[in-house]
């Protein structure tokens, strides 16, 4: 018996992509008003003012471009780091400036960021339920989890889902990205019987 992966729909994967095109707009709009306020004052540099006209005009088309453009590999992580960089940058250029409430809102964002690049980058690898012979790992933010075949109740397999019982009475369900085929179902099947007795 081989180990089996299965690519799964985890919920909190979907709230993380549909949050992204929120936290983007908002983020765009921010920098794009904070740009605004600056061009008229005589102490900001006309090169700070373009920086941030730039990076935000590269999130609305990042917001307005979506799912067509970020299905690139590496684009949209790439994006999420530029954007890291800039909130750190502006917020540590803020915090020498002495501007405490500005410096505090771009460094949140710049740490905001940095956690949904480790989750991206955490889903791009991790959104896959695999059966091994030691045990079952599951997808979940900011890490998966890992449970050996003791702490398991019970899996029951189906064509577009699964469902897992665990010793501490919890109930795992994972909706399925594409139906199992017959040979991925009876492959589950055998490590029920040969490490749970039953399926």
């Amino acid at each position: 018996m081989d180990s089996i992966s299965l690519p799964v729909i985890h919920p909190t994967f979907v709230k993380l992509k549909l949050s992204g095109r929120g936290l983007h707009a908002f983020a765009g709009l921010f920098i794009l008003s904070h740009a605004l306020s600056h061009i008229h004052r005589q102490e900001g540099p006309p090169l700070y003012f373009l920086c941030q006209l730039l990076i935000s005009l590269d999130i609305f088309v990042l917001v307005m471009a979506g799912r067509e453009l970020l299905v690139l590999p590496r684009v949209n992580l790439f994006f999420r780091l530029v954007e890291i960089i800039f909130f750190l940058g502006i917020g540590l250029l803020m915090l020498l400036a002495g501007q405490w409430l500005i410096a505090g809102v771009h460094l949140s964002l710049s740490i905001g960021y940095s956690y949904l690049f480790y989750c991206e980058r955490s889903l791009r690898k991790k959104e896959l339920l695999s059966l091994h012979h030691i045990g079952v790992s599951v997808p979940g933010l900011p890490a998966g989890r890992f449970f050996l075949w003791s702490h398991i109740n019970d899996i029951q397999p189906f064509y577009d889902s699964i469902r897992i019982s665990t010793s501490d009475h919890e109930e795992l369900s994972f909706d399925l990205q594409k139906n199992l085929t017959f040979s991925q179902l009876e492959q589950i099947h055998e490590f029920c019987r040969h490490y749970l007795g039953k399926c």
